[in-house]
């Protein structure tokens, strides 16, 4: 099974519109754990909009399920990432004023400068993850820089899967497929959701954990939050 990671960023977001600490992101995170939840994601950014620094610190003692950290690797984000120690780090090549992540790492140019930082990581036994989109030698430039898994972007799945699921998903098959021959784990998130999860998880060989923020988050104010984590991981059995 596909393990469901739940970014708990939105939460953030809510409790900053009004100050003080409602509604409480580590309780948050301590129910998507306790509702069956195989990991939590955050991605703190440098104006700490949602996720504060501090949150990743207070997170990290409290649950026991995989813990994901998502970001640009600043030279703030690193010394955090090393002090913290989660499960796994996923490498994000945002600028700092973006309202969300828009597209994956040029592992080509960007291959050297990638690889200095995954050592970093690794050094400190941390699991990293390049966020990335699906060219082939895209995905094969990461296997080079030592990453252990890539995450795949999906918004250009999400947008095309109404107009036709099958060439939307075509170009994440092949990168799936090549990531799987050069042996990276596989990763996958942005923009999955109830309606295009599971045709997704049932597509792709070798997935292994899928990151989703936003519209679980969204489902939960209809649905509420147990009721909507237990429907993502129905979704991905």
């Amino acid at each position: 099974m596909t393990r469901l990671s739940v970014n708990i960023n939105k939460i953030a977001t809510l409790r900053n519109a009004r100050g003080g600490n409602y509604p409480n992101v580590l309780e948050a995170a301590i129910n998507c754990q306790r509702f069956g939840a195989q990991g939590i994601t955050v991605h703190p950014r440098p104006d700490e909009r949602h996720i504060r620094y501090q949150d990743v610190y207070d997170i990290i003692p409290t649950i026991n399920t995989e813990f994901n950290i998502e970001g640009f690797p600043s030279e703030d984000f690193i010394k955090m990432v090393l002090e913290v120690k989660p499960n796994q780090v996923t490498l994000v090549p945002d600028p700092p004023d973006a309202l969300t992540s828009n597209a994956g790492w040029d592992t080509i140019k960007y291959k050297d400068y990638l690889k200095n930082i995954i050592s970093r990581f690794h050094s400190a036994d941390i699991r990293t993850s390049i966020f990335i989109e699906t060219g082939l030698e895209l995905i094969k430039n990461a296997a080079e820089t030592g990453t252990d898994r890539v995450e795949l972007y999906t918004e250009p799945y999400a947008d095309n899967f109404h107009k036709n699921k099958g060439q939307a998903i075509a170009s994440f098959v092949k990168a799936a497929e090549t990531a799987n021959a050069v042996g990276l784990g596989l990763n996958a998130g942005h923009d999955l959701n109830l309606d295009n999860l599971k045709y997704f998880n049932q597509n792709i060989p070798g997935l292994l954990e899928v990151s989703i923020g936003h519209a679980l988050i969204s489902d939960a104010l209809y649905l509420g939050l147990e009721n909507t984590v237990q429907m993502y991981l129905r979704e991905l059995k």
